[in-house]
């Protein structure tokens, strides 16, 4: 298999990714907790494919410099920086999330879920974006 598949192996997870937290919240707000946990767990083996995928890639490719020289540029850097702080900051936040979910400690899995959700949708979000600005620009 070439290496460089894993890019866009990545981008694709990533999409997943945000396609299920999406419909999570959906059905979490349509008061169908079994169907939103099905889906949040199904983002959370998503999304860890995804980072075994990405640390795979980045070990044998190591850093990808953004091509351009254009307008583009910082652009690509201001959706790059906060996507990457904040895919270090939440890994975290989201294993309590999910963690006080399975304990039914409810009241403190939505504290969490509240600051957590839309950081991770960004994450995710962002994430297909550097991948098509980097690879499809």
């Amino acid at each position: 298999m070439e290496i460089n598949i894993l890019s866009t192996v990545n981008a694709v997870l990533n999409t997943i990714s945000a396609i299920l937290l999406i419909t999570g919240y959906i059905q979490i707000k349509k008061q169908q907790p079994a169907v939103h946990k099905k889906f949040m767990l199904s983002a959370i083996a998503v999304s860890a494919l995804f980072l075994i995928s990405y640390l795979i890639y980045h070990h044998y490719v190591g850093s990808v410099a953004y091509p351009h020289y254009n307008w583009t540029r910082p652009v690509y850097f201001l959706i790059l920086i906060p996507h990457i702080i904040l895919a270090a900051l939440m890994s975290p936040f989201v294993i309590i999330t999910v963690w006080l979910a399975l304990k039914k400690n409810f009241e403190m899995h939505r504290r969490f879920a509240r600051w957590v959700f839309p950081v991770w949708l960004f994450v995710s979000i962002s994430g297909v974006l550097v991948y098509l600005m980097l690879y499809h620009l």
